[in-house]
C-alpha cells in the first residue's frame, strides 16, 4: 500500500497536514535536539504510522529543508529603506533570538542545498541592505560572511555555556575561581573578580558590544561620496 493510500484510507488524513508534520518536527528538535528527529520519532509524536508521513514529505532531508525555512520565516526582513547599521543590528538580534529558540538550527541554517522561499527572501533582503549602503558586490559578500560568522559563532557559544542570564555565571565560575588560588593565573583572577563575578553580569551583553565593533568597521568600507540608496559598483 502506498503512503497516499495509507493517508487517504486512514482517519489520520483528517488530523494530519504538512504544516502539522513540520511543526511537530520543530518541536522534537527544540525539545530533544536534531539528532532525535527521525521519521519514526516524528510518527510516534503524531500518533501515526511512519508510512503516513510520506504523503506529506518525501524524506527527512525535505523535512530539514522545510524546518530551516520555518526558522528563517520567524526572522523579520531588514529594509533597504532604513539606516543600514540599524537594520543590520535588528537583523542580527532577530537571528540570535531565533537561534536561542531553536539551538539545533545553528549548524544547519547554511547547510541546506534546497533553500526555501523564506530563506531566499532573507538572504536577498540582507544583501540588498548592504548593497544600498554603498558596499561593492565583493565587499557585500565579505560583510555578510563576517556578520553571520559572528552571529552564528556567538549563538553557538551562548548555547554551550553552562549558565544563562544575568547573575548566573557565579554559580559556575565561583568554584572555578578557587582553582586560581595558586597565583598562576593572575589574568583569569582579574577578569573573574573584576568583571564576570560583578553583580548584573550577563554574557549576552557581549553580543551588542561585538556587533557594534563590526558595524563600525564595515562603515569604513563605504566610500564617503556614496549616500543611502546608492550601491557601489
Amino acid at each position: 500500500m502506498t503512503a497516499e493510500e495509507l493517508a487517504k484510507g486512514s482517519p489520520d488524513r483528517v488530523a494530519l497536514s504538512r504544516e502539522r508534520v513540520l511543526q511537530s518536527a520543530v518541536t522534537i528538535a527544540d525539545e530533544a535536539g536534531i539528532g532525535a528527529l527521525t521519521m519514526r520519532s516524528l510518527a510516534q509524536a503524531l500518533g501515526v504510522k511512519p508510512m503516513s508521513l510520506y504523503y506529506y514529505v518525501a524524506n527527512k532531508g525535505e523535512i530539514l529543508d522545510a524546518i530551516i525555512d520555518m526558522v528563517f520565516d520567524e526572522i523579520g526582513l531588514p529594509s533597504s529603506q532604513g539606516d543600514w547599521q540599524t537594520e543590520m543590528s535588528l537583523r542580527a538580534s532577530a537571528v540570535r533570538q531565533a537561534l536561542r529558540r531553536h539551538p539545533w538550527a545553528i549548524g544547519l541554517l547554511e547547510s541546506r542545498t534546497a533553500p526555501g522561499p523564506a530563506t531566499l527572501r532573507h538572504h536577498n533582503a540582507t544583501l540588498g541592505v548592504l548593497r544600498n549602503a554603498g558596499l561593492s558586490v565583493a565587499l557585500t559578500a565579505h560583510a555578510y560572511a563576517l556578520l553571520d560568522s559572528y552571529i552564528y559563532g556567538f549563538a553557538l557559544q551562548e548555547a554551550s555555556l553552562p549558565f544563562d542570564g544575568a547573575d548566573t555565571a557565579s554559580e559556575v565560575t565561583g568554584p572555578i575561581v578557587e582553582l586560581f588560588s595558586t597565583g598562576d593565573y593572575p589574568y583569569l583572577v582579574e577578569i573573574a573578580t573584576e568583571h564576570v563575578l560583578k553583580p548584573g553580569y550577563d554574557f549576552g551583553d557581549e553580543f551588542e558590544i561585538g556587533l557594534n565593533v563590526i558595524l563600525e568597521a564595515l562603515a569604513r568600507w563605504i566610500p564617503k561620496a556614496r549616500g543611502h540608496g546608492s550601491p557601489a559598483a
